[in-house]
């Protein structure tokens, strides 16, 4: 249960349409599942505005399945599951559309590939203060880019991608000077050296979001070498999240448009 879903419930308490009984069940129901190998936070939307994500890495289809399966009978309409793998995703869709569980009937289940992401519901129409921008500094930032693009339009956000625009070829980012400025929040996806939030930050007035990624030669450190260039960066205004943490950035863009 979110916000919204815990207001319309008042609200029908109050107009009459929703019994004080059945409210009270409601939101005792909108505690956590206790599934033994995970405890579904059901009320996290309440606390943070956003329910529960499910991280795919390590967990197998069935116990992925099973805490999506728990988030949809409490009230969730809409789940993402990060860093799964094409064969865990069908994996799961599979389980899901069965209903071992008794869950209600599954949402629409999509699986993006580059980023290795899936989602279960509709994407929301954007509530945010404005556009969120996405630019990734090279073809192969992509899936990172990806991950924080979809992060942030699933959580209601409207995104505009601006892809291979590092500094290589600097004129390629200037030319989207209309998209840098009027976006709200810019998530900046580099690897290499990571300059690309530097200069990203030095042509706009928003917050930006520094991603760096492991994309990158040996000196390049997995990703390292970037990360340390964004912690040191010169330019006012950039925050830096994880190597290629493209959900983080994502998730954080959105709370600053949302504020």
């Amino acid at each position: 249960m979110d916000r919204r879903e815990l207001k319309a419930l008042l609200e029908g308490v109050s107009s009459g349409g929703v019994s004080v009984s059945a409210a009270e069940e409601a939101l005792r129901a909108a505690t956590f599942s206790d599934l033994g190998f995970a405890k579904v936070d059901h009320q996290r939307g309440l606390r943070q505005g956003v329910s529960e994500v499910i991280y795919g890495a390590g967990k197998t289809p069935e116990q992925i399945a099973a805490i999506a399966e728990s988030m949809l009978t409490a009230g969730d309409g809409r789940i993402l599951i990060t860093r799964i793998d094409p064969d865990a995703a069908r994996a799961v869709q599979r389980l899901l559309q069965e209903g071992a569980s008794g869950a209600p009937q599954i949402p629409l289940f999509t699986y993006y590939d580059s980023p290795r992401l899936a989602t279960v519901g509709e994407m929301p129409e954007p509530d945010g203060c404005g556009p969120i921008a996405v630019a990734a500094a090279g073809t192969s930032d992509i899936p990172v880019a990806e991950e924080a693009a979809l992060t942030a339009e699933m959580l209601g956000n409207r995104v505009e991608r601006l892809y291979d625009v590092g500094v290589a070829g600097l004129h390629r980012l200037l030319a989207q000077g209309d998209v840098l400025s009027r976006a709200k929040v810019i998530v900046a996806v580099a690897g290499m050296e990571g300059a690309l939030p530097s200069v990203v930050a030095g042509l706009v007035s928003c917050p930006v979001i520094a991603v760096p990624t492991s994309v990158g030669y040996g000196a390049s450190l997995g990703g390292v070498a970037a990360l340390l260039a964004m912690l040191n960066s010169c330019a006012s205004g950039v925050s830096v999240v994880n190597i290629d943490n493209g959900f983080g950035a994502g998730y954080q863009a959105s709370l600053i448009n949302h504020g």
